[in-house]
């Protein structure tokens, strides 16, 4: 095939925690954690396409200060996957990152970015190459890794590494908000007063906007406090989601983004343009999260 015939794009969903807890710790320093996860509609995108060689380029609102060469994780995601298959078989890409989601926020931006590199390269490569091999390649590459490339509803456990993909899960209409701050994760996990916490409940049987709701009133996000006492800021973020009558607000994974659950999509894009007025310098996003449907999973 001729370089540039083909461009596929990828979407790189926002992660988002819906509760997360801590469970306890590994002799390697890694933390166990037992967390419900979902994936947004809104996210990064990648366009891959073949080249003559290897490029890799990143647009986008939050484009500025990232790495184009083997720091970022796109890069190593390509090259990962590179050893595994052979040069023969990972022939010269052009990567385009458009970076729509803040840096280090909690919403797994990067871990996303390299899960869509991973799939859209196995994809254009049309290699031979099975989920858990794709998964253990991600998960070298971040503990993120493995919930990134199912993006879809899921419980993960361990260190994030165990993922149990849900049968059925409803969308749900939500507002992500971040005051313009990055939280270092590793800060906030020495910040830390509790690492030996209680497992999730188990879900309700019916799952419906209202018992999810309920059912996130009994968990936590046990990063919350550790991030909030180094960035007071997440505070306001949540203090603005409740103001826009967010059924539920909390943080989501390791800060300072904060997500709100709306009834509907079209009370949270109300909700959303309410808080942009309030605060144009935040980053403020209306989407709506992926269902699954019974016997999709």
């Amino acid at each position: 095939m001729e370089p540039g015939t083909e461009v596929r794009t990828w979407l790189a969903p926002a992660k988002i925690n819906l509760a997360l807890h801590v469970i306890g710790q590994r002799a390697d320093g890694y933390h166990l954690i037992d967390s419900l996860a979902v994936f947004t509609r809104f996210g990064d995108r990648l366009e891959i396409e073949r080249a003559e060689e290897d490029d890799f380029s990143i647009s986008g609102r939050y484009a500025a200060g990232l790495p184009l060469d083997g720091d970022n994780l796109v890069v190593k995601a390509r090259d990962a996957l590179r050893r595994e298959a052979g040069m023969q078989q990972g022939p010269p890409v052009a990567i385009r990152l458009e970076k729509n989601l803040p840096i280090a926020s909690g919403v797994g931006g990067g871990s996303s970015d390299a899960a869509a590199a991973l799939n859209g390269l196995a994809r254009l490569w049309k290699l031979d190459i099975d989920d858990n091999s794709l998964a253990r390649i991600g998960l070298s590459l971040g503990a993120d890794l493995p919930m990134c490339l199912e993006s879809k509803p899921l419980i993960a456990r361990g260190i994030g590494d165990e993922v149990s993909p849900l049968s059925a899960f409803p969308a749900l209409g939500l507002v992500l908000v971040n005051p313009g701050i990055a939280v270092s994760t590793p800060d906030v996990f020495k910040a830390l007063s509790s690492r030996d916490n209680e497992r999730l409940p188990p879900l309700p049987k019916r799952l419906d906007f209202h018992t999810i709701r309920n059912w996130l009133e009994t968990t936590r996000n046990d990063l919350e406090s550790a991030a909030r006492s180094i960035k007071p800021a997440i505070g306001e973020a949540l203090k603005a989601l409740k103001k826009a009558d967010a059924a539920f607000a909390r943080m989501s994974g390791s800060g300072a983004t904060c997500f709100g659950l709306f009834e509907t999509g079209n009370v949270a894009k109300r909700a959303a343009i309410e808080i942009r007025a309030r605060h144009p310098d935040w980053f403020v996003a209306a989407t709506r999260s992926m269902e699954v449907s019974d016997g999709e999973a």
